[in-house]
């Protein structure tokens, strides 16, 4: 790749999501859109034919022509495609969750490491201004907790709810407590499918830092919300509004007085465009990779582990899952 040259990317994978990330792709300055990729033939050729670029049913046809790719396939096939880019030194933005286990994780990070390429996971939220301010102000954290509820949607259902909807929660709480978890409980049941479709999780952390966590994917009001409370301050984000609250206090006052909130409103922005330019900087060495693949893995890891507390608690029940 020579410097100022553009970026040549193939999106693999182009059903809900991967179409989504072929028309940023395409729309970027310094990026070519060499090629869109699916098994699914017609899917391919109608994403090309909106972008502008080739369509090819095996991602192997491409790689001599790319420098870097966006890997959303489902997450069964994440190593299966992911390792051979990554060990070619193709550069990876890899949807999350990273893998369907932590083994493959580090499969894919091991690829990572021997071809020297940058990989990204796919952890829209982080890019989310609301969690951003969210970000820069949480220094001590106490007390988190956090909400993440959606209507069914049938193509989200290859995975259970702790791993489609909580992991970007997980993400963003293990990104702000920096200390090592002591404790995690955890319950969930299946509803409308075989895999668990509502969670709660309670992590507990050695600096004494509690995480509370709900995830719903048959919810009929949906919310993306977290609450972050430390000493002297309450700051909220609502991801889906991208608005933030942030009540301090004023030492030098008492009572109500004392109470200072500020309201932020970010307006409409454009979240995984921003995940996206990121990964393209992160590529041409201009920024640090803000979601890399150890925290891919950690944020997956963690997950597995509540799911593991919550099949303990279905089977005490004798409520296993089905699938």
């Amino acid at each position: 790749m020579k410097k100022n040259s553009p970026i040549r990317v193939a999106v693999v994978g182009v059903g809900y999501l991967g179409r989504f990330h072929a028309q940023k792709y395409a729309s970027m300055e310094g990026v070519e859109l060499v090629a869109v990729v699916d098994v699914d033939h017609s899917r391919a050729e109608a994403v090309a034919a909106e972008t502008g670029c080739r369509a090819a049913a095996d991602f192997r046809q491409v790689m001599d022509e790319i420098d870097a790719a966006s890997v959303v396939v489902p997450t069964v096939y994440h190593q299966e495609v992911a390792v051979p880019l990554l060990e070619a030194g193709i550069h990876c933005m890899l949807e999350k969750p990273m893998a369907a286990t932590v083994e493959e994780a580090d499969a894919i990070l091991e690829a990572a490491r021997k071809g020297g390429a940058v990989l990204q996971v796919g952890h829209l939220e982080r890019f989310n201004p609301a969690v951003e301010f969210l970000a820069e102000r949480v220094t001590s954290p106490l007390f988190i907790e956090a909400h993440r509820l959606s209507g069914f949607k049938e193509r989200a259902t290859d995975v259970d709810v702790v791993l489609d909807l909580m992991i970007h929660d997980l993400d963003i709480v293990l990104s702000l407590v920096r200390s090592p978890i002591s404790e995690i409980r955890a319950v969930g049941v299946p509803v409308l499918t075989p895999r668990v479709d509502i969670a709660n999780a309670r992590i507990i952390f050695e600096d004494g830092c509690n995480a509370n966590l709900t995830a719903s994917r048959i919810s009929l009001q949906a919310m993306r919300r977290i609450r972050v409370f430390q000493a002297g301050a309450y700051i909220s984000a609502d991801c889906s509004e991208r608005k933030n609250l942030m009540v301090t206090t004023d030492p030098e006052k008492s009572g109500m007085a004392a109470i200072v909130p500020e309201m932020k409103d970010h307006g409409q922005c454009d979240i995984l465009m921003a995940e996206l330019l990121s990964f393209i900087r992160a590529v041409r060495g201009e920024e640090e990779v803000r979601v890399d693949g150890g925290a891919g893995r950690a944020a997956l890891a963690l997950a597995m582990e509540i799911n593991r507390c919550i099949e303990e608690g279905l089977k005490k029940r004798g409520l296993e899952r089905l699938g």
